[in-house]
């Protein structure tokens, strides 16, 4: 769908009026200003189940290379139960994404089976399928008209993964702004659930950090646990130097 966990998308003016109508075209410009050589966050997560129970999990996110082509790590520091768990992502732009999950307590890691990207991400409403990054052209986009949404004039656009991409939806609507091209919504419908909505993402508290506009807050709920995730993206830097070497199994295995 969208980039991982957080479709940051960069701002910019808007394009020659004619091109504004391609849905493609759209998207594409969207990921395009959103790129950076790298990014770094602290993540501060509430997950509030259906019986509006809140537990509050951080992670710290680190992604280097290019948007489709990323490496990315995000490893938990809280609460103490999931502390050091981390999940590393390698980012392919003609195919799934290979994630490895390690796990302090029994030292060692396991690869995300194929079946598994449509689980829960440790107990967040994010899966693991949230959590990468999509190339544009893993995708056929259609632009289903305009409409207001969260206050600014949105390009509604239906998203309809191609079977290379393997993805657990049959379809994602986004809606991008108008006036700056940043996401503000998607709603994600379910290959396996006979097309029902089964996951809304909303993304809000809209900064300019490092001359990229930024949503620093995520909002995702699972339609059918009827569960939300909030998260507030905090110490944001983009382009910030990292070795490549951290992006590895061993690095995986030796930063806990």
């Amino acid at each position: 769908m969208n980039r991982t966990l957080a479709a940051l998308l960069l701002a910019a003016p808007l394009l020659a009026p004619l091109r504004a109508q391609d849905a493609r075209t759209i998207v594409d410009e969207s990921q395009k200003r959103s790129r950076a050589d790298s990014q770094r966050y602290e993540g501060t997560l509430e997950v509030i189940d259906s019986k509006r129970k809140i537990t509050t999990k951080k992670w710290i996110y680190e992604r280097l290379g290019a948007a489709g082509e990323s490496k990315a790590v995000l490893r938990f520091t809280a609460p103490a139960e999931v502390k050091g768990v981390a999940l590393l992502i390698h980012n392919h732009p003609d195919r799934a994404s290979d994630q490895w999950m390690w796990t302090p307590a029994v030292q060692r890691e396991r690869r995300i089976a194929f079946q598994d990207r449509r689980t829960r991400f440790f107990g967040t409403d994010f899966t693991f399928e949230d959590l990468e990054e999509r190339d544009v052209d893993r995708s056929s986009y259609k632009l289903l008209g305009e409409e207001n949404q969260m206050g600014a004039l949105c390009w509604k656009i239906e998203s309809t993964p191609k079977a290379e991409a393997r993805s657990q939806y049959s379809r994602v609507t986004l809606w991008i702004r108008k006036d700056n091209y940043v996401l503000t919504q998607a709603e994600c419908f379910g290959k396996e659930k006979n097309d029902k909505l089964v996951r809304r993402i909303r993304y809000s508290d809209i900064e300019k950090v490092q001359g990229i506009w930024t949503p620093k807050l995520l909002e995702v709920h699972d339609q059918e646990r009827d569960s939300t995730t909030v998260m507030k993206v905090e110490k944001l830097q983009y382009n910030i130097s990292m070795p490549a070497e951290r992006f590895t199994l061993q690095a995986l295995r030796r930063e806990q």
